[in-house]
């Protein structure tokens, strides 16, 4: 078999995908508790504690973050695509609180009289992502309540809060040590329960076990498809002015900060005001790291602003006093969001190319002669940016922008991986992927190579010709899973990858994509393919990752120095494009001239 076929077989995490698969077709709620014998059978690399009766605290914190807080006071969560689905099950979802997890974008609604919780899900990934964390949060819960309800202790907790909701530390302390878990870990709890919340979660853990069930509406592949072509038709209505039909687009799948913050130059107008704001406040210690910024180091500064930026924003003042002036520059930079679609919770991002001002670009984009920004100037193109969807979802919106829309000129994938070789801010250049959906291996040409990206990088290192593995959940995996992969030269495991190269090869070819297969896209592409990954987790050798060091900061690195070689090939691209249309033009109205022969 050729090498760049993994095979990978682990018959647990098949048996409980297959489990819960079927469980979920019933047309009645599935108690979580049916799971977790297979859940912990499979050893996953994430919850490797499962079968054990202590607590895994960093299950337990990935999960947490992974789903609202009410999740301890849901009795019942139900999955559905969009509100149409749930009202044809008699859930009036959008009269609900609207709820959020801290590390997970997706859309939540709770019902507190019942006890229902409402989660949206765009595709399979997110109940491959959803059911393995419930379960996860379940099993680590009950094991509170073990060690809490059946004892003094656990009686004592009900009474022993103060007026404001929170347990004296001495009692704290108590369950600290009943529960078996050292300061630090105890602490990690105190930040996903932030407040009482700690206080009150303790006490309903020692009051009473989580017994979760589990609903899903409309699970057919053509509900998927429905709630991405509604998402679609919000954003063509939104855009209407920029004739998205005749325009060609660059499509960028990345987040939405980082590309504005590149254009806009709004971080850059409020340097000082942000200065003075580290200065006076000091959040998550910033001053220290400003402090250590060389002073012709513009780049690190660039990072720093915009990463205070986004913490000096969220005061509701400042946001009122600033909101005129940013709306202004996205304006002038043509800017279109569509940032609360109604259907999929993903922003969309439309920037018009000519639109685009020279003095306001980041620093390490000024890059153009007066020559290539006058064709840049005349560009018809437009910057479509989203923020990067979950697994198949990826797969989904781009059938759909690429069937909507006449002509791409380019796709580029940028997001989080973790990496089996590399560290926490490394950025990863793959060149093959091998797809758990399709259990295709993917090759391509990536049109980035470390030289693109090195120069902008601080912290990290970039490994370019890599092999990536795009699996189907960040639980689904277990220790011996992920060595298959690595003894086959795969290092960079993420998410979306392989259901965007699906994608592409159905916009290429005249079929669907095979199943099983070694798939050659370095033929009849007709467009740029660009892969960036930076890494967020290190599984492999347990290293820290930048959700436990609550330091997302150092994520700033990696993030615009692939943000930066994106919009960089990007406007280069345009260039040269526009380069050739204007020659094409003046060959077509050069005079023709005749020699005596009429020749």
């Amino acid at each position: 078999m050729d090498r760049t076929t993994p095979v990978a077989h682990s018959e647990e995490i098949e048996l409980y995908i297959r489990t819960y698969y079927s469980l979920l077709r019933s047309s009645g709620p599935v108690r979580v508790r049916s799971l977790e014998e297979t859940h912990a059978a499979m050893k996953s690399s994430l919850h490797q504690q499962a079968d054990s009766p202590e607590i895994d605290v960093s299950a337990l914190v990935y999960c947490a973050l992974r789903l609202p807080e009410c999740i301890a006071e849901t009795k019942l969560m139900v999955m559905g695509q969009m509100e149409a689905v749930f009202r044809r099950s008699g859930y009036d979802v959008e009269q609900w609180q609207t709820v959020r997890a801290k590390a997970r974008r997706r859309k939540f609604y709770f019902d507190p009289d019942q006890g229902i919780l409402a989660a949206f899900v765009a595709s399979v990934s997110d109940i491959d992502d959803l059911i393995p964390c419930v379960t996860t949060l379940q099993i680590e819960w009950n094991k509170i309540h073990q060690k809490l309800g059946a004892n003094e202790l656990g009686r004592r907790l009900q009474t022993a809060a103060n007026g404001d909701g929170y347990l004296p530390m001495d009692v704290l302390e108590e369950v600290r040590d009943a529960l078996g878990l050292s300061s630090a870990d105890f602490a990690r709890l105190g930040q996903i329960w932030p407040g009482s919340l700690l206080s009150r979660n303790l006490q309903r853990a020692a009051r009473s076990g989580l017994d979760l069930r589990i609903l899903v509406l409309g699970s057919g592949l053509s509900d998927y498809r429905r709630s991405v072509q509604l998402w679609w038709r919000q954003i063509e209505e939104e855009a209407a002015a920029l004739h998205l039909n005749e325009r060609p687009i660059y499509f960028i799948s990345s987040n939405v900060h980082s590309l504005i913050n590149l254009v806009s130059g709004h971080a850059w107008e409020l340097q000082e005001d942000l200065l003075e704001f580290v200065r006076r406040e000091n959040p998550e210690n910033l001053l220290a790291e400003y402090e250590k910024l060389a002073e012709d180091d513009v780049g690190s500064l660039a990072n720093f602003l915009y990463y205070v930026a986004r913490i000096y924003g969220g005061n509701a003042n400042r946001i009122e006093q600033r909101a005129e002036s940013i709306a202004e520059r996205e304006k002038r930079v043509g800017l279109v969001r569509v940032s609360d679609p109604h259907y999929l919770d993903v922003e969309a991002q439309l920037v018009e190319i000519n639109s685009l001002q020279r003095q306001w670009l980041d620093p390490r984009l000024r890059i153009f002669d007066d020559e290539e920004w006058g064709l840049l100037q005349q560009s018809d193109a437009l910057l479509f940016n989203i923020d990067y969807p979950l697994g198949m979802a990826a797969y989904h919106i781009f059938s759909q922008v690429s069937t909507a829309l006449d002509r791409i000129l380019g796709v580029y994938i940028l997001g989080k991986a973790a990496t089996l070789n590399g560290r926490v801010g490394d950025v990863m250049l793959p060149n093959v992927v091998y797809d758990e959906h399709s259990r295709n291996s993917y090759l391509f040409r990536n049109c980035f190579t470390a030289q693109d990206v090195a120069p902008f990088l601080v912290y990290g290192t970039v490994f370019d010709n890599q092999k990536a593995v795009t699996v189907r959940g960040t639980i689904l995996q277990n220790r011996n899973f992920m060595h298959v992969f690595y003894e086959e030269g795969y290092t960079d495991i993420e998410m979306e990858a392989g259901p965007y190269l699906s994608g592409i090869y159905e916009d290429i070819y005249p079929k669907r994509h095979p199943d099983n297969e070694i798939v050659n896209l370095f033929i009849n592409a007709p467009y740029d393919i660009g892969l960036i990954h930076y890494a967020s987790d290190t599984p492999i050798s347990r290293r820290q990752t930048l959700l436990s060091k609550s330091l997302s900061y150092f994520g700033v690195d990696a993030t615009y120095a692939a943000s930066i070689a994106v919009l960089r090939r990007v406007l280069k691209q345009e260039a040269v494009r526009q380069r050739k249309l204007q020659r094409r033009e003046e060959r077509q109205n050069m005079p023709l001239v005749f020699d005596a022969d009429g020749v």
